[in-house]
């Protein structure tokens, strides 16, 4: 057994010749493919981006007192639905009514916001509403905002932020005067215990009635609206681009929902996923956190439910000058230059029956282009995204209206493997063949003559597993890491193809990071996708004598001055390569960057030690030694003589 063990130890140990002639370059890798989306699905941007602490906030759901609000869920047993596993939906308000259960009643006279608004009948014994599981960290200060009208009897209005059961352990606000028309007053409250069962009351002691037409419970240092300590994590990823709204969402989204007074904007019924859409976050709002985040947009406009029309006056509130009719509208509401948004997603997804306004092919190709007709005539810089999927609808597109785009959309999910290695050469195989795909489609169309259209992978994952993080809320794990890893390789390998990626998704749904009420973590997965961002080379260079199942990368940064390779290893056993540099020479000392665990199920949570993480050393040059089931990444200076 002994000698065995030892024989195993030897095989592992001698190292497989790899070379690398950094004199065979390839086209430079887009810093577009280390693009994020983010939708309006599960606890994407609410509950994970956006700082917003209360559910139903402007009254969705009609306020009756019936509990539970949330009830458990299971999907089908697929792993695109969670395997079955239970998770929480709202299902109906998640107000509890304080004081007698009859005193609250919905009125549609003259509604807030919305179909309806909640009346309370004030009494001297105290009534009113309150919403309960909201998130609290001790000595952090949060500012509510309340949007109320009333018979001037109905006050003061107690407005109340509570960790505890006791007398004290709240701290109590007043409204002191209500008047026919709907005001809001901004209270500031400090929380003197971290619970996950913080509540926040509005109660009325006095006569007559009291209309409450919103309700908003932030932390005071959010940002512009957007959590604080999700943003800091985010920013770890330093994504290029972010692309916005949807996804299936955007085919039943009407934009123009989503800006103006965010208290004034109508809570929907989510039109292609579970929930409530409360509409907080729209144009405006995705471009302050683009801002924030230091990166570019992109916006998918409607093409399922929407019409021409309402996609060019989109571009227009977005592009144009404060002179035109919708830029106008943007001036107003409080944004005076234009955006100066390029990239626009032309749809999602359209070749799905799943898919909301799904049409036949031929169908939708006139759609397309009377669509970026319109959105051009109002901005003809812009550069049209077209939805794509390999095969024959990839290639009508291409065929018919490739004058109307300049990149085209694919998407490409992947479920689990029984063994890492196959888990990771699912993702290598798919993007490789969507690649194949598109090489084809440039030699047979002739409409692909003199141009040069490349794929925007707009949406890309692993999707398997139970929804942990609410709907969509799947886990990563170190077996996803290494295939994110390879994923990328491969757009590395077919870099003049691959213009952009977007990973699907940044927060929570099937995201790189997750979130609770008070934390923020990176999974995996995203710590892949910041590390190659931070390290990986820009132009590539060939590699070849790569051992199978190993998956490996060389490239050059920038100025040239240095080689990084990068390598994933999805086996049990540490590997060894001997490195030899063609048409140049290592200089010097490198860097070594390792991501891994301790096994192929090990993964992150938000506010536990991290399972999987990323380590770096200096190296000399020589044998690359790579651990199990790990992503090395290493950087070695060159000769001058090799530059």
């Amino acid at each position: 057994m002994l000698l065995l063990s030892l024989a195993t130890l030897t095989l592992a140990a001698a190292p497989a010749d790899v070379t690398i002639d950094v004199a065979q370059k390839r086209e430079p890798v887009s810093k577009y493919v280390y693009g994020q989306f983010i939708e309006h699905l599960g606890r994407c941007i609410y509950g994970g981006l956006w700082a917003e602490m209360l559910e139903d906030r402007k009254f969705y759901y009609p306020v009756t007192g019936e509990m539970p609000a949330w009830e458990v869920h299971a999907g089908k047993k697929v792993s695109w639905e969670g395997d079955a596993h239970p998770y929480e939906v709202l299902v109906r308000s998640p107000w509890l009514i304080l004081g007698d259960k009859r005193a609250v009643t919905m009125t549609r006279e003259r509604p807030f916001t919305g179909e309806h608004t909640p009346v309370v009948a004030a009494s001297e014994k105290g009534n009113g509403i309150q919403q309960e599981r909201l998130g609290l960290r001790a000595g952090r200060r949060y500012v509510a905002r309340v949007v109320l009208s009333g018979d001037p009897t109905a006050a003061p209005v107690e407005v109340a932020l509570a960790w505890g059961s006791g007398a004290s352990d709240r701290q109590v606000a007043t409204v002191k005067s209500l008047g026919s028309e709907f005001e809001t007053t901004t209270l500031s409250f400090v929380a003197r215990v971290t619970t996950d069962n913080g509540r926040l009351s509005i109660l009325s002691r006095g006569s007559g009635l009291l209309r409450v037409g919103a309700v908003s419970l932030m932390p005071e240092d959010n940002v512009q609206g957007w959590r604080p300590d999700t943003l800091e994590v985010v920013k770890q990823l330093d994504a290029p681009i972010y692309r916005w709204p949807g996804g299936n969402f955007v085919s039943g989204y009407d934009w123009k929902d989503g800006i103006g007074d965010r208290d004034r904007r109508p809570p929907r019924k989510n039109p292609a996923w579970k929930g409530v859409e409360p509409n907080d976050v729209g144009l405006d709002e995705f471009m302050t956190l683009v801002r924030e985040l230091g990166t570019e947009p992109y916006i998918a406009v409607n093409t399922g439910l929407g019409g021409v029309e309402s996609a060019a006056e989109q571009v227009e509130y977005v592009n144009g000058a404060a002179t035109t009719k919708w830029g106008a509208r943007r001036a107003a509401n409080g944004h005076a230059a234009p955006y100066g948004v390029k990239w626009w997603g032309i749809g999602n997804e359209m070749y799905g029956d799943w898919q909301l306004g799904h049409m036949p092919l031929k169908d939708y190709v006139a759609k397309h282009r009377r669509v970026v007709d319109a959105m051009k005539a109002a901005d003809s810089s812009i550069e049209p995204i077209a939805v794509g999927a390999v095969g024959d609808w990839s290639k009508e597109m291409l065929a018919s209206a490739a004058s109307h785009m300049t990149h085209i959309s694919e998407h490409t999910y992947w479920q689990d493997k029984p063994d890492v290695p196959a888990h990771v050469a699912q993702a290598v195989a798919a993007v490789r063949r969507i690649a194949d795909a598109h090489r084809g489609y440039r030699k047979s169309l002739p409409s692909l003559r003199g141009r040069d259209i490349r794929i925007a992978l707009d949406e890309w994952n692993y999707w398997y597993g139970p929804f942990e993080y609410g709907e969509l809320g799947t886990r990563y794990f170190l077996q996803d890491a290494l295939g994110a890893a390879a994923a990328l390789h491969e757009m590395v390998r077919n870099s003049d193809l691959y213009f952009m990626a977007n990973y699907a998704q940044t927060v929570n749904v099937i995201g790189a990071i997750k979130t609770t009420a008070t934390a923020a973590e990176m999974e995996p997965t995203g710590l892949v996708l910041a590390l190659y961002r931070k390290q990986f080379g820009v132009t590539p260079v060939a590699i070849s004598g790569v051992p199978a199942p190993l998956d490996a990368v060389a490239a050059l940064t920038p100025d040239g001055r240095s080689l990084t390779v990068a390598v994933v290893n999805p086996t049990d056993e540490p590997r060894s390569l001997s490195l030899k540099v063609a048409g140049g020479s290592l200089s010097g000392r490198g860097r070594r960057w390792v991501l891994t665990g301790k096994d192929r199920w090990a993964g992150n949570r938000p506010g536990e030690p991290r399972g999987v993480d990323v380590s770096d050393a200096a190296v000399a040059p020589g044998p690359l030694e790579l651990g199990p089931l790990s992503v090395s990444l290493f950087s070695f200076d060159l000769a001058r003589s090799a530059r």
